[in-house]
């Protein structure tokens, strides 16, 4: 970042830009903090941002041609493969129906009080290092760790939505504390949020999915009303007891901040939608999973995640209620149809029912993994013969058939008659069971 940063000041030294261009935003903000920034360079100038990237472009700094926005006076150009977003000073106004504002060049404190906290409303100067607090408010409540709009809080949420989820993002990243009036603004602006697009609520859905508070995030997000507008299936859970103790909301929170953030946001949404769902008692474990992955699908593809995404939570969330009904008499087979059913998603499934806490002996789980694992060093349960190895003993055409004798040679590995590999038993194995057929 600070090469990229060099770079600007060199380049807009002793120029018409010198002294004109300001940091805002969160990496002003970050380092007021004393805290690492991975926030985007923002760079805001009272004049032409399309000017400035042309000046950048052609002084040979920029890395592609800028991209400019001339109904929000912004444009983006990229240095040293880094997005710079440039924006003139403006001031917005903005139509019921969308958050995508009307624009028209304005000073920086026309700037700064469109913003949407007055922790970023912190301006640096590019070139000598001065920070204006033009609000009055911005260092002071960095310090106090406090989250509230330069303006009014309702007309802030009222124009701009997502600053609602914003705000509770950056509650859960940074640790502050979200002033009684705004907390009580998204309260009462929450269904405003219907105008904003799945897509963006996704992005900030995860940002707090992935923080260290993901609990403290969600918990808010429910209270404002929030949550119901975008997810109502996991408000549903605060009514559903779980093992006639605790609600499916409580126990679910506890899981997902038993996941490290580390852990990345695959097993992080299968901790918070594993106990998704209202569940018929006495029904089958593999049942229960499977609805409970339909409902978390629902809900994972009206956020727009990926399909992939999807379905690496639906596969940990089915799975799960399978392997808490462990217990000392599962034989070797049972622990070796999880190990080929699992496959290399197998430790994933362990961390998040360690979690979850509801396997009973987890320990002994583990160990008998390990012992089974062990003896199929380090194979995999699959059929040892391919579909053309199969044709040319059986002398059969290719077909369904095929399916058939590779399940049936997996089912003897994990019956413990055939080893994982062994083409030569494997071999015999088909050729008494099918050539009389």
């Amino acid at each position: 970042m600070e090469k990229v940063l060099d770079k600007l000041r060199e380049a807009t030294e002793n120029s018409r830009y010198h002294g004109r261009l300001f940091l805002v935003g969160g990496i002003v903000r970050d380092e007021f903090f004393g805290v690492p920034s991975d926030e985007d360079i923002d760079i805001v100038i009272e004049g032409d941002a399309a000017e400035l990237a042309n000046f950048l472009y052609e002084g040979g700094i920029t890395t592609h041609k800028p991209v400019t926005y001339a109904r929000f006076g912004t444009a983006m150009v990229t240095i040293d493969d880094r997005s710079v977003e440039l924006v003139g000073a403006r001031k917005e106004s903005y139509d019921s129906s969308s958050r995508k504002p009307f624009t028209v060049p304005g000073t920086l404190e026309d700037d700064i009080y469109r913003r949407d906290f007055t922790i970023n409303t912190l301006l640096e100067n590019l070139h000598t290092g001065e920070i204006l607090d033009l609000t009055g408010r911005g260092k002071q409540d960095i310090k106090d760790r406090i989250i509230r709009t330069p303006v009014d809080p309702a007309a802030t949420f009222i124009d701009d939505p997502l600053r609602m989820l914003r705000a509770i993002r950056f509650s859960c990243r940074l640790g502050f504390n979200i002033e009684p009036i705004t907390y009580t603004a998204i309260y009462t602006c929450s269904q405003r949020l219907s105008i904003v697009s799945h897509e963006r609520i996704h992005d900030e859905f995860v940002k707090i999915l992935l923080s260290p508070s993901p609990s403290t995030g969600l918990e808010m997000l429910r209270e404002t009303g929030l949550l119901a507008e975008f997810a109502p299936e996991l408000v549903s859970m605060y009514s559903v007891t779980e093992n006639g103790l605790d609600n499916a909301w409580k126990h679910s929170l506890r899981t997902l901040e038993s996941i490290p953030v580390q852990a990345g946001i695959i097993l992080r949404l299968a901790a918070l939608l594993n106990a998704i769902g209202k569940i018929e008692l006495g029904k089958k474990k593999s049942d229960v999973g499977r609805e409970r992955a339909k409902i978390a699908h629902q809900l994972l593809r009206r956020l727009k995640f990926s399909n992939s995404e999807m379905a690496q939570v639906e596969f940990l969330i089915s799975m799960l209620p399978r392997i808490e009904e462990y217990h000392q008499q599962w034989t070797d087979t049972d622990v070796r149809t999880i190990i080929r059913d699992a496959g290399d998603r197998l430790t994933n499934l362990i961390t998040l029912a360690e979690a979850d806490g509801t396997l009973s002996d987890l320990e002994g789980f583990v160990r008998h993994i390990e012992r089974v694992k062990s003896s199929l060093a380090g194979r995999r349960i699959a059929s040892p013969l391919n579909g053309r190895e199969i044709i040319d003993l059986l002398g059969i055409d290719s077909g369904p058939k095929i399916g058939e004798v590779k399940a049936y040679l997996e089912q003897q590995i994990i019956e413990g008659n055939l080893q994982p590999g062994d083409k030569t038993e494997a071999a015999k194995s088909i050729l008494n069971k099918y050539r009389t057929k």
